[in-house]
């Protein structure tokens, strides 16, 4: 889980690791531009129900904070995606599509067990058989 620090707000935003990466790519274009726009998402389950926007300016200091010391691989259309919703007058909108719910192969072990159960929306995973696995090109 990443960690957005916006301006002088006491309340540091968590986000997923992938999800603030490619949140990251777009906010960075956007300010290298000049330009500002809204970020908002809606309360996970553990705070208070509701949501949030924040208004993203130059001149408002942010700061990524990742769990994670590896760089995520990006997906150019979920970039591309983000990007012309920033352009919109409604900002982005991050959704529950946008977080990571996909298990990775560092959850299985080398004999393709999982190590520890995994969670697929609101599926618990404890145990997995694959035969057969094929995996789409990576977009960078």
């Amino acid at each position: 889980m990443g960690t957005i620090y916006y301006g002088g707000s006491a309340t540091p935003i968590q986000i997923d690791d992938r999800a603030l990466a490619h949140l990251k790519v777009v906010i960075a274009t956007k300010l290298r531009r000049d330009e500002s726009f809204t970020v908002s998402w809606v309360h996970p389950e553990d705070q208070a129900r509701g949501r949030s926007t924040l208004w993203i300016h130059p001149s408002i200091p942010l700061r990524f904070v990742f769990d994670n010391p590896e760089p995520e691989e990006l997906s150019r259309e979920w970039i591309d995606e983000l990007a012309s919703s920033a352009n919109s007058s409604g900002g982005i909108t991050l959704v529950a599509d946008h977080f990571d719910t996909e298990p990775h192969l560092e959850s299985l072990g080398d004999d393709g067990a999982i190590r520890e159960p995994v969670t697929l929306g609101n599926v618990e995973v404890t145990h997995l058989e694959i035969d057969t696995l094929t995996v789409a090109e990576t977009v960078q």
